[in-house]
């Protein structure tokens, strides 16, 4: 945490990541078809702590910000040690981000879906530490996408327990 942040490139950052994030959320739910009018999630035996449908949109269109924010506070410290490899593991993990939601309400595979959430917390762990070494303000704005990957990760696995029989993945096996 060495470099001096360009505060006027992380608004510059900010202003285009926060929109972009937000537009690869949204596309990737409307592609997947994750809303309330999903048939096949209708039919689902749902856990006790599942939240009502528009909280996922709400909970994502704040985490997509904040760790938005995050990225660009980390893009703005041009000169530190470490930016390139956190920004790097950012992106990464938007990308698998942007996976979960058509494996598993297009495609219907409940299994690989919980897998996916592991891989993203795992990168969303090694992105907080990147961050850190850039910025603890980036850092810490990541927890709550950290704690949310938890909750949404008990959740598939409790999906897939109460309901093997609409996992596409175990049918095929």
């Amino acid at each position: 945490m060495t470099a001096t942040p360009q505060r006027g490139s992380q608004w510059r950052a900010g202003i285009v990541m926060v929109p972009l994030l937000m537009v690869l959320g949204g596309l990737s739910a409307r592609y997947s078809g994750s809303t309330e009018d999903n048939g096949w999630y209708q039919t689902l035996t749902l856990p006790a702590l599942q939240p009502p449908g528009p909280v996922f949109g709400i909970a994502w269109s704040i985490l997509y910000t904040v760790i938005a924010i995050a990225a660009a506070i980390v893009w703005g410290h041009k000169r530190a040690p470490g930016r390139t490899l956190a920004l790097a593991l950012f992106a990464i993990g938007v990308a698998i981000n942007l996976t979960w939601s058509p494996t598993f309400f297009r495609f219907h595979l409940i299994t690989p879906a919980l897998g996916i959430i592991v891989v993203m917390l795992i990168v969303a762990i090694a992105t907080t530490f990147a961050f850190a070494r850039v910025s603890r303000v980036a850092a810490w704005l990541m927890v709550p996408y950290l704690v949310w990957l938890c909750f949404a990760g008990a959740l598939n696995a409790r999906i897939m327990v109460i309901n093997p029989a609409a996992d596409a993945f175990q049918l095929r096996v």
